[in-house]
C-alpha cells in the first residue's frame, strides 16, 4: 500500500467516464432536473449523443493527464457515445497510452436508443436494438485485439433481457467482467434480481445505492457523484463484497474520493473509521495489480496513515513512476505538454457545448 512516509503505490479509479472531462461549463438544461432520471435524460444522455472521435480523444487525454497529477495510474473507464460507437474504445485507449496512464475501457451497451436513433423507454422483453448490437460488436473487436478491457452495460433498466444475456456471454468468452451501473437511483431499484443470475466476482457493481439483495462482484462506491446527484448514501460496508472507489467522471482525484468516502461514512455512522475508506481506496490495486509497482510521491510526510490523510487538505503529487518510467517529475508531465492538452480539450468542449445548445 505504501513504501515510505511520502509515497504510495499507484491509485486506481475503479469507475470513470472520461468523456465527462468536456462537460465542465456546459450549457445548463432548459428545464432544471427534478429527479435523477431527468438528470440522465436532460444532461448526460444528450452529451453522450453529441460526442465524436475528436472529442473522445481530447476528453480522455485531459482526464488521463489529470489522473497523473493526482496520483492515479490506472483508470477503469465506462464509455458511451451512441452515434460514435465504432472505434471509440481504441480512441480512449490511445489517448491514455499517449499520456502514460493505464486504462481498462468498456462500451456501455444499452437499448435506450431505438433503431431510428431516438430515445425510448425500454421493454425488457423486446429484441436487442441495433445500437446495443453495435456496442457489443465494438467491445468484442476491442477485446479480441488483446488489450485489457471489460464488457460494459449501462444499467439493467435500459437493457433488454437479450442484451444482458449477450453481455454476460461475451464477458465469459473473454474471461473478463461486466462493468455496470446497478441501483444508482430509484428507477433501477431491483436491478440485482435481473443481474444476479449472470454476475460473478469479476463484475464491477457500480454505485449500489439502492441495492436490496446481495450480488456478486466488486462494489464501486462513488460518494461525490452520489451526493451530486442526490441519490442517497450507498452504505457499501453493509455488504460482504470487496469495495473499491470510483469518481463517476467527476475527475481522477482518488485521494479526494477517499476523503469524502470517510466523511460520508462518518456522517452516517460515528464509528466509521478512515481505515475502512483507506482499504476501499487501495482495493483498486486488486483490480489492476500492475499499479502495485507504480510509485507516487506526495508533498506530505504521513502518506502511510489514513488518519493523517483523512484530515489533510493540502496534499498534492510531485512525482509518478509507472513501469519504472518517470511520467511526472516535480509536478510536470514528461510525455506531453499539459497546456496543449488543455487548449485542445477546450476547443473540443466548445464544439460539444455548441452541439448541445443547438440540440436543446
Amino acid at each position: 500500500m505504501t513504501t515510505n512516509n511520502f509515497t504510495t503505490t499507484g491509485l486506481v479509479c475503479a469507475h470513470h467516464h472520461l468523456y465527462s472531462s468536456l462537460a465542465r461549463g456546459m450549457p445548463a438544461p432548459k428545464v432544471a432536473p427534478h429527479h435523477f432520471l431527468s438528470v440522465l435524460e436532460n444532461i448526460w444522455w444528450k452529451l453522450d449523443a453529441a460526442l465524436d472521435h475528436d472529442m473522445l480523444y481530447w476528453s480522455a487525454a485531459l482526464g488521463a493527464a489529470e489522473a497523473l497529477l493526482s496520483g492515479t495510474t490506472a483508470i477503469i473507464d465506462h464509455h458511451e457515445s451512441p452515434h460514435c460507437i465504432e472505434g471509440s474504445l481504441d480512441v480512449i485507449h490511445a489517448a491514455c497510452t499517449d499520456i502514460g496512464v493505464r486504462v481498462i475501457p468498456c462500451y456501455g451497451v444499452t437499448d435506450r436508443w431505438n433503431n431510428s436513433g431516438q430515445l425510448q423507454k425500454v421493454d425488457i422483453s423486446s429484441p436487442m436494438t441495433r445500437s446495443a448490437q453495435i456496442g457489443l460488436a465494438e467491445t468484442e473487436r476491442f477485446l479480441a485485439s488483446g488489450k485489457a478491457g471489460m464488457v460494459g452495460v449501462h444499467a439493467a433498466f435500459t437493457c433488454t433481457d437479450e442484451t444482458l444475456e449477450a453481455a454476460s456471454r461475451l464477458a465469459n468468452k473473454f474471461n473478463t467482467g461486466v462493468h455496470v451501473h446497478v441501483a444508482e437511483g430509484p428507477d433501477d431499484i431491483g436491478a440485482e434480481k435481473r443481474l444476479q443470475t449472470y454476475a460473478n466476482d469479476q463484475w464491477l457493481i457500480v454505485h449500489g445505492v439502492h441495492l436490496q439483495e446481495p450480488i456478486s462482484g466488486t462494489i464501486v462506491h462513488n460518494p461525490r457523484s452520489n451526493m451530486n446527484n442526490s441519490v442517497g448514501y450507498a452504505r457499501p460496508a453493509r455488504w460482504k463484497n470487496r469495495v473499491a472507489l470510483g469518481s463517476d467522471g467527476i475527475d481522477s482525484n482518488m485521494m479526494a474520493e477517499f476523503q469524502l468516502a470517510f466523511v460520508a461514512g462518518r456522517a452516517d455512522d460515528i464509528s466509521f473509521s478512515p481505515d475502512l475508506a483507506w482499504q476501499w481506496l487501495f482495493n483498486g490495486s486488486e483490480l489492476v495489480p500492475e499499479t502495485l509497482n507504480d510509485v507516487v510521491t506526495w508533498n506530505y510526510p504521513h502518506m502511510n496513515s489514513s488518519w493523517h490523510v483523512a484530515y489533510t487538505t493540502s496534499l498534492h503529487v510531485t512525482d509518478v513512476s509507472i513501469n519504472s518510467e518517470n511520467v511526472l517529475s516535480n509536478g510536470n508531465l514528461k510525455r506531453v505538454d499539459l497546456s496543449e492538452i488543455r487548449r485542445k480539450a477546450n476547443e473540443q468542449s466548445q464544439r460539444l457545448h455548441h452541439a448541445l445548445a443547438m440540440s436543446a
